[in-house]
């Protein structure tokens, strides 16, 4: 929670590069009716006759040969030719531009605006979205639909989640209170902070890569707390789905046919997407017939299948023959874990996200570094887009200091952190003239990058909302499926940092997230719920490793700053920085004038395809008159639903 009571200790104890810069105005020569797109750059305004110095010669030339007597056409009958062309020319030139703005301005999913009054849900899985609104069609709650759809999603998308993973969520109830439910996944008991130093690839892949999965505990305690339909009613949908079968869709396809070395490494994965030896394709058949039989047994006896009978037997059993220590004893003891929001303000919005070992406090923190600017008056202009940049490079050097609460001591600097006035200091610090090397920051340690992830957003007919991240980390996880239970399993362990060399900048692995018995890594997860005036107005977050971070800000920036729709919002190009290494990757779609704004500015510029899902957001909009807007991300087929 901020504390207006931190102490000022605390605030000097953050590291702070203290250097006095003088910070130049705005850039001028602005049209004042420049528009801002759907992107949120600048399109230009209708073209002067400036814009056309050839018919401005060519004028000239006429002009001249008639005062020597060269032409006998009268100069009345000259002038009105030339002003003929003249108009003609700038009408032709604004009707272009008119339709390049609207080819801008128009989104790249323009019918994935879902208007609902009751109920909405927000999912990369079109299919999954619709079994959440028919979980709150036969009176569900927020909360029941977000777990069935989150089934769902890990059934088809199981690249990416699954019930062998984990994750958070925060759920704000009809009483208007919210809370955070982690159910991050955990390090076994017999783990060690060196047990990956000689081999830092077996926390990526393998048995002893995998955490003691979270997820099913987390749905039994959210359930159990907001719940209104029966536990069993919730997994029906993804028991049917998987024994029935269902049609592969473009993004699993996708990542069959990128990842299908990585494939071949494991029996499991190769039995289930290649079989008789041929890879699956978009619209082939897909049955799961084993973990349809292992949601049923769940289903029906509770959460303690899970972690006590016989499906942890089969997943203990499957993690030690490759090569992993999780222990029956590990499942027995996994529990979720309630925890107080982190909050934050936003142009007087209220912004509750998820608190260490998540990224809640970085969120809050580059948020209130941006507050300060009048991004919403100014527009996406060169020196905003490199502002931008800046505060993402001093949120993620503060970012480093996050660990898991129950292991790290951090409150006092975390708390700072999420001060005005700390932010304030930050601000002073970013040259609107250059960018800095990484140390410039102050990072206190190396970058741990994470991976993969899905999200959900709903909202219900009463008010009840959830936004809700879960993951296995990398694509594909530990790249281990049980075949007895069909579940695949995470490789959250890589998550953790690994005690040993420092990078190219001298910066050593977070200490904050060494491994530890029962730990629980740092994750780069942000789901948020924003609430003005007390009352619901948006539900959002993201996949995408550390680029989640990103790309829930910029998604909050283009709703609060640049007035986007929330499919606009999500739509628009997005850019990433976070720090380590020392880049800038952009979506194409931004324009050229603001790439070149950042190369002069010292900034090392990558562009990559929209199209290459470098992060995705889901999210639910409540508007003033209560009616719902919803939207998912284009980047990975996704889909929203309401009613």
């Amino acid at each position: 929670m901020v504390s207006d009571s931190s102490s000022e200790d605390a605030l000097d104890s953050l590291p702070m590069t203290m250097v006095r810069l003088s910070t130049p105005t705005l850039e001028e020569g602005r049209p004042a009716d420049d528009a801002t797109d759907r992107t949120g750059l600048l399109v230009s305004s209708e073209p002067s006759s400036d814009s056309i110095p050839v018919n401005r010669q060519r004028s000239s030339r006429r002009r001249d040969a008639w005062k020597r007597g060269q032409k006998k056409v009268t100069t009345g009958a000259r002038l009105y030719v030339v002003w003929f062309l003249i108009i003609f020319l700038v009408l032709l030139f604004a009707l272009v531009g008119l339709r390049d703005e609207r080819q801008k301005t128009e989104p790249v999913n323009p019918e994935g605006l879902i208007i609902a009054k009751n109920g909405a849900v927000a999912s990369e899985e079109i299919h999954c979205s619709n079994v959440g609104v028919e979980i709150l069609k036969a009176g569900g709650s927020a909360v029941d639909a977000a777990i069935a759809t989150q089934l769902c999603i890990g059934s088809i998308n199981s690249f990416s989640a699954g019930i062998g993973g984990g994750g958070f969520m925060i759920i704000r109830g009809t009483d208007g209170k919210a809370e955070i439910i982690d159910f991050r996944e955990t390090a076994a008991g017999a783990a060690n902070k060196t047990m990956y130093s000689k081999q830092p690839d077996l926390a990526k892949w393998g048995g002893l890569s995998v955490g003691v999965p979270g997820e099913i505990r987390g749905f039994e305690l959210a359930h159990k707390k907001f719940g209104k339909l029966p536990w069993k009613s919730l997994f029906e949908p993804s028991i049917k789905m998987n024994r029935d079968g269902f049609k592969v869709p473009p993004e699993l396809a996708k990542r069959i046919q990128v990842y299908k070395e990585m494939l071949e490494k494991d029996e499991g994965l190769k039995e289930l997407y290649k079989p008789n030896g041929t890879l699956l394709v978009e619209g082939d058949l897909l049955k799961r017939e084993n973990l349809a039989d292992t949601l049923e047994l769940i289903a029906t006896e509770g959460a303690d299948a899970f972690y006590n009978g016989s499906i942890a037997t089969a997943l203990v059993d499957k993690i030690q023959q490759t090569g992993g220590i999780l222990t029956l004893d590990d499942f027995a003891s996994y529990h979720p874990i309630v925890r107080e929001p982190t909050v934050g303000y936003y142009h007087g919005r209220k912004i509750s996200t998820a608190p260490a070992p998540a990224s809640g406090p970085a969120l809050i923190n580059i948020l209130n570094i941006l507050e300060g600017y009048e991004l919403k008056v100014d527009g996406s202009t060169q020196v905003n887009i490199h502002r931008i940049v800046e505060a993402l490079k001093h949120g993620f050097a503060r970012r480093t200091e996050l660990g898991d609460p129950d292991f790290v001591n951090n409150t006092a600097n975390i708390e700072a952190m999420l001060r005005k006035d700390y932010a304030g200091l930050q601000r002073r610090n970013i040259s609107d003239d250059t960018t800095f090397d990484p140390e410039y920051y102050n990072p206190r340690f190396d970058i741990q990058e994470d991976h993969g992830t899905t999200h959900v957003s709903v909202i219900d007919k009463d008010g009840q909302a959830i936004a809700l991240t879960s993951t296995v980390n990398l694509v594909f996880g530990s790249l281990v499926l049980d075949q007895k239970t069909g579940i695949l399993l995470n490789d959250e362990m890589d998550d953790f940092s690994i005690p040993g060399t420092p990078n190219y900048f001298g910066l050593y692995p977070s200490p904050f997230n060494y491994v530890a018995p029962v730990k629980r890594p740092q994750s780069s997860s942000v789901p948020a719920i924003i609430e003005n005036n007390g009352e619901i107005e948006m539900v959002l977050g993201a996949s995408g490793g550390a680029k989640i971070i990103t790309a829930t800000l910029q998604v909050i920036i283009n709703v609060y700053d640049f007035d986007m729709n929330v499919l606009k919002a999500i739509d628009a190009p997005r850019l990433h920085h976070q720090l380590l290494p020392n880049q800038v990757t952009i979506e194409s779609g931004y324009s050229q004038d603001l790439i070149e704004g950042l190369v002069l500015r010292g900034h090392n510029v990558t562009v990559v395809d929209i199209s290459s899902a470098m992060s995705e957001v889901q999210a639910v909009m409540r508007l003033k008159n209560g009616v719902l807007n919803a939207a998912s991300d284009f980047r990975k087929h996704g889909m929203a639903a309401g009613y």
